[in-house]
């Protein structure tokens, strides 16, 4: 009991000198932290715009995108987000109650930013929080209407690669949808692709048309990597094996 009298000067000395935080400074910490792991989240080597980055962060839970400065995060010094998050703490005392804030912070997005750097704090624009249209959906591959359109060839005679390109015309293929056709010893190979990023796996269908056979298949995903070969023609010519 002594000890604690001798112990409750010192104590409200140190609150009085501010060693102590306040809780609103414990829950701005925490609102902090909060905008700090949203960075991390956003954190990816792949080249994206200020569109795709502002979509990805108002899909964090917690996090409100106030404004998007610059144009892609591999262009200058990336893409600056302003995010609003809050944080909590408690009061002490023999009641304690809950303090919260909410507060913006500068959130940045570049191959050179380092990996979880803290948010600069910033004072919050106003207006609401920005909404973004979804990402537009790649055109789908006819994995279907490929196999029921290219012809069959008997066994015994060979493909005719100016037949393969007339069916690939009737299926009127949306322009963003890249055709490759090759014909090697009486065989015909198709490539049916969407352009990917350069970092996740990529949409391709493969068909190939022999004698006695059309066949049409999407390559494993990690075939699909980039540069892994899997969405080629001479893939479809000549198919990889299956990935252990």
């Amino acid at each position: 009991m002594r000890r604690l009298m001798l112990l409750a000067p010192l104590l409200l000395l140190a609150i009085g000198c501010g060693v102590l935080p306040s809780s609103e400074d414990e829950a701005t910490d925490a609102a902090r932290e909060a905008a700090r792991r949203a960075g991390q989240r956003l954190d990816s080597q792949r080249p994206r715009t200020a569109e795709e980055v502002g979509r990805s962060a108002s899909g964090i839970d917690g996090v409100e995108v106030l404004r998007v400065t610059g144009t892609s995060t591999h262009d200058g010094d990336g893409v600056e987000v302003v995010v609003r998050t809050s944080g909590s703490a408690y009061t002490g005392g023999l009641s304690p109650e809950q303090v919260v804030v909410r507060r913006c912070f500068a959130v940045r997005v570049s191959p050179g930013a380092e990996w979880g750097e803290d948010p600069r704090d910033v004072d919050c624009p106003d207006g609401p929080a920005l909404t973004f249209p979804p990402p537009p959906r790649p055109p789908r591959l006819p994995y279907e209407e490929l196999g029921e359109t290219l012809p069959r060839v008997p066994k015994g005679g060979r493909a005719d690669e100016a037949e393969v390109r007339r069916a690939l015309a009737a299926l009127d293929l949306a322009p963003t949808i890249h055709a490759e056709v090759k014909a090697d010893g009486g065989r015909v190979g198709v490539l049916l692709s969407v352009k990917g990023n350069g970092f996740d796996a990529q949409d391709c269908l493969l068909a190939r048309v022999a004698p006695g056979a059309t066949e049409v298949w999407a390559p494993p995903r990690m075939q699909r990597m980039p540069g892994e070969g899997g969405c080629t023609v001479g893939n479809a010519l000549d198919p990889m094996p299956p990935p252990h």
